[in-house]
C-alpha cells in the first residue's frame, strides 16, 4: 500500500475534526515545514487524482468549502490554511516569514505528505492564485503539478512585466491600462501601511468583514468566513509586504508555466482589470480562458460554475479519467461556457438558431417550445454543436401556471437561468377595424404576457441569487416603426420594447442586464403561421405564401440575429435594431418620425 493511502487512513482515524463549514467527511492532518505547522485537511478517495484547492486573503480554507464538497465525490481534494492563517500557525518573526519562496515550501511538504508518488492538480483563488502562479512556474515543482487554474490572482511576475511594458511603451490605452489597475489596487497600498491593516482587522473592520462580503458580493455564509478571520488578515498583509514590491521591481525572466493552465476570469472583480491578463499566452502556451460574470469571491457565489470547470480541466489533463465534453471553442466561449441558457420559440427560426449560437459557445442550454419535437429536436441538435448539455421543455408561454411550472422545474433540476431569451411569438397583420378581440387578445398573450411571465419568474430567480444575469427580449422594428397593416403585432412589441427598457433600469443595481432585440425582414417561418385579419383561409393562405416568397426573397438568415443576441448580451447593449431596415427605422424615429409616420400609411403589396 503507498504511504499516500497510510497517511490518510491515519488522519481519519486520529485526526482532529475539521472547522466548521467544511464537510464532516473531511479528514484533518498537521505538517510541519519549516519551523510551523500546517492545518490540512482532506475529502475524497485518496487513490483518485488529487485536487489542491489554494486561499487567498484574507481567507481561510473554508472559503472553498462549498467547491470542495462538489469535487469530493471525483477527486481527491486536499485543502490547507497558508502558514498565520486558520488553524496553521505562524512563523516568527513575521517579516520575512511569508515569501512565495517559503510559500513553496510549505505546498511541497503539503505536497509529499498527501500524494507522495503523484502528481498534484493546483487550484487558486486570489493570492492562492498568486502562489499558484509561483508553483506552476519554479523548476523546482517541476513533475510534481499536473495543471493548474487560477482565479482572480495574477502572477507577480507577470503583472511586473505587464507594467514595464505599459510604461516603457505608453500609449493612451497603454496608460488607461494602468491607471485603472492602479485605482483597482488601492488596497495594496494600505497593506503596506505598517500597522494600520492590523489594528483595522482587530478592531472594526474585521467584525463588519462577513456583512461586508454580503452586501458587496452577495456571498454566503455557511462557516465562512471562521473566528480566526482578525488574525488571519492580520497575518496576511506580510504576504503583499514581503513580496508584492520585491517581484514588481525585478520580476522573473524564467516565468513560464510548465503545466496546462486554466483562467478564470471574473468579469466584475472590483479589485483585478480583465486588461490585466492581455498576452498571458507568452507566459503559458497551454492556456485555456473563462469568463465569469460574477464579482471576486467566485468560490463562496458560484462553487457550482467553479467546480464544473475544474472537473472538466482537470479531466481533460488526467491519464485514464473518464472522456468529458471537450472546451468549447465557438465565438464568446470565454463568456458563455457553461452558463444555463434558456431560449422559448427555440423550435425554429430565430429561436433555433439562438440556441445554436450559445450551444457552440458551450453553453448549457434549455429549448422551450409549445411544439414538443421541434424542442426536442433543438436539443438534439444543440448537443452536436456543442452545448455541454441541452433539454427541451414544452410550455406556452402565454399559459401563467404552465410557466411557473417550468420555472420550479428548472430552478431545481438544472440551476439558475444565467440568461434568458424570451423570443417566444406569434404574426398578425391586418387592419385595427378588422382585428377582433380575440385576435388581439391571442396576440398580446403570447408576444407580451410571455415575456411579461418570463421575465418576473426567471428574472426573479436570477435576483434571488444575487449574481447578476442577462434577459434578451426579442421586440421588433416594428415597435418603433408604426404600420396600417400591424396594430396589433406592433403594439405588442412596442410594449415589449418599454417594458425592457424599465426592466434594464429597475435591475441594473442587481447586475442584471436587459436587452430588446429588435429584428427586421428576418427569414423565418413566422410568416407561414401569422394571421391576417379580415381574410377567410384560402386568401389567408395565399398572402403567407406571398409574404414568406419576399421574405425569403429578402433572405436575411436567422442566425445573423443570434450572432446579435450573443454579442448584445457580452455588451450589455439595451436596444439592439438588427437588419439594416431595422437599424434606418430606429434612426428615422429618432432624426425624422414625421417621415416614419408618412411611410406608415403606404398600404403593404399583400
Amino acid at each position: 500500500m503507498s504511504g499516500k493511502a497510510n497517511d490518510a487512513n491515519g488522519a481519519a482515524q486520529g485526526g482532529r475534526p475539521a472547522e466548521p463549514g467544511l464537510p464532516t467527511c473531511a479528514r484533518e492532518r498537521r505538517v510541519a515545514t519549516g519551523g510551523i505547522e500546517l492545518c490540512v485537511a482532506e475529502l475524497g478517495d485518496t487513490a483518485r487524482p488529487t485536487v489542491v484547492l489554494l486561499h487567498g486573503y484574507p481567507d481561510s480554507k473554508e472559503v472553498w468549502s462549498e467547491v470542495a464538497h462538489r469535487l469530493k465525490d471525483r477527486f481527491h481534494v486536499v485543502l490547507y490554511d497558508v502558514r498565520g492563517c486558520g488553524r496553521s500557525s505562524a512563523p516568527r518573526p513575521l517579516r520575512g516569514g511569508f515569501t512565495l519562496e517559503k510559500l513553496t515550501d510549505d505546498f511541497l511538504a503539503v505536497v509529499d505528505a498527501v500524494s507522495p508518488t503523484e502528481p498534484v492538480h493546483v487550484v487558486g483563488h486570489d493570492w492562492g492564485s498568486v502562489q499558484g502562479w509561483e508553483f506552476a512556474t519554479v523548476r523546482r515543482t517541476e513533475g510534481r503539478i499536473a495543471s493548474f487554474t487560477s482565479v482572480s490572482g495574477p502572477s507577480l511576475d507577470h503583472f511586473g512585466h505587464w507594467i514595464r511594458k505599459r510604461m516603457s511603451r505608453p500609449t493612451p490605452r497603454r496608460v488607461a491600462q494602468l491607471l485603472g489597475q492602479g485605482a483597482k489596487s488601492w488596497y495594496v497600498y494600505a497593506l503596506h501601511t505598517p500597522l494600520l491593516p492590523e489594528l483595522a482587522w482587530r478592531g472594526p473592520l474585521g467584525k463588519r468583514w462577513p456583512r461586508l462580503l454580503e452586501l458587496a458580493e452577495k456571498a454566503p455564509g455557511g462557516g465562512y468566513p471562521t473566528s480566526s478571520l482578525a488574525d488571519d488578515a492580520a497575518h496576511g498583509a506580510w504576504l503583499y509586504r514581503d513580496n508584492v514590491r520585491a517581484r514588481l521591481r525585478r520580476p522573473r525572466t524564467d516565468c513560464y508555466a510548465h503545466v496546462p493552465v486554466q483562467l478564470i476570469t471574473p468579469t466584475q472583480d472590483a479589485f483585478l482589470s480583465e486588461r490585466l491578463y492581455d498576452e498571458l499566452e507568452q507566459w503559458a502556451p497551454r492556456l485555456t480562458r473563462r469568463t465569469l460574470p460574477a464579482k471576486h469571491w467566485v468560490p463562496r457565489t458560484r462553487p457550482d460554475r467553479l467546480a464544473d470547470w475544474i472537473t472538466e480541466f482537470v479531466d481533460g489533463t488526467e491519464p485514464g479519467m473518464p472522456a468529458r465534453e471537450p472546451v468549447a471553442t465557438g465565438r464568446y466561449a470565454e463568456r458563455f461556457a457553461g452558463q444555463l441558457v434558456l431560449v422559448t420559440g427555440a423550435g425554429s427560426g430565430i429561436g433555433r438558431a439562438t440556441a445554436f449560437s450559445f450551444a457552440e459557445a458551450g453553453a448549457r442550454v434549455i429549448a422551450v417550445d409549445r411544439d414538443p419535437q421541434s424542442a426536442a429536436r433543438t436539443a438534439d441538435l444543440a448537443r452536436l454543436v456543442g452545448a455541454p448539455q441541452a433539454w427541451a421543455e414544452t410550455v406556452d408561454v402565454a399559459d401563467e401556471q404552465a410557466m411557473e411550472k417550468l420555472a420550479e422545474k428548472v430552478a431545481t433540476a438544472y440551476g439558475t437561468v444565467d440568461v434568458l431569451v424570451n423570443n417566444a411569438g406569434i404574426g398578425m397583420a391586418g387592419s385595427f377595424l378588422e382585428t377582433t378581440t380575440e385576435e388581439w387578445r391571442r396576440t398580446l398573450d403570447v408576444n407580451l404576457w410571455g415575456v411579461i411571465h418570463g421575465c418576473r419568474l426567471f428574472g426573479r430567480q436570477m435576483a434571488e441569487r444575487g449574481q447578476g444575469g442577462h434577459i434578451v427580449n426579442t421586440a421588433s422594428a416594428a415597435a418603433y416603426q408604426p404600420s396600417r397593416a400591424l396594430p396589433a403585432y406592433s403594439t405588442s412589441k412596442a410594449a415589449v420594447l418599454m417594458l425592457s427598457e424599465c426592466l434594464r433600469a429597475e435591475l441594473a443595481g442587481r447586475g442584471i442586464g436587459v436587452t430588446a432585440v429588435c429584428p427586421g425582414f428576418v427569414n423565418t417561418n413566422i410568416t407561414g403561421t401569422a394571421r391576417f385579419a379580415g381574410a377567410d383561409e384560402a386568401e389567408q393562405e395565399r398572402i403567407r405564401r406571398r409574404t414568406s416568397r419576399l421574405y425569403g426573397i429578402r433572405n436575411y438568415p436567422p442566425e445573423k440575429v443570434a450572432e446579435a443576441v450573443l454579442r448584445a448580451v457580452v455588451r450589455n447593449q439595451a436596444v439592439v435594431p438588427v437588419t439594416p431596415e431595422a437599424r434606418g427605422a430606429r434612426l428615422l424615429s429618432r432624426l425624422a418620425p414625421r417621415a416614419l409616420r408618412g411611410i406608415a400609411r403606404v398600404r403593404p403589396p399583400l
